[in-house]
């Protein structure tokens, strides 16, 4: 998955929880692409992940799968 394929909107992690992906940034050191979101969960404030990390898959119970599966995107 790229950065033009992480669309704004509800992801579900692997492990459960949920939340809202704000956009994609670049890091003004490194410039290396990162996905800002926010848990949809308690007051948990604005995080970022490396979007390799983001989009990459995991090995979970013995199953490969998305570390963040989209749920809903935003409308357009």
């Amino acid at each position: 998955m790229s950065a033009n394929e992480v669309k704004n909107g509800r992801y579900r992690h692997y492990k459960g929880g949920e939340y809202q992906v704000l956009g994609v940034a670049r890091h003004s050191e490194t410039e290396e692409l990162v996905v800002v979101y926010r848990p949809l969960y308690g007051e948990r404030g604005l995080w970022v992940r490396p979007l390799t990390m983001f989009t990459e898959t995991v090995n979970h119970e013995g199953r490969e799968q998305p570390r963040f599966a989209l749920v809903a995107a935003d409308p357009i």
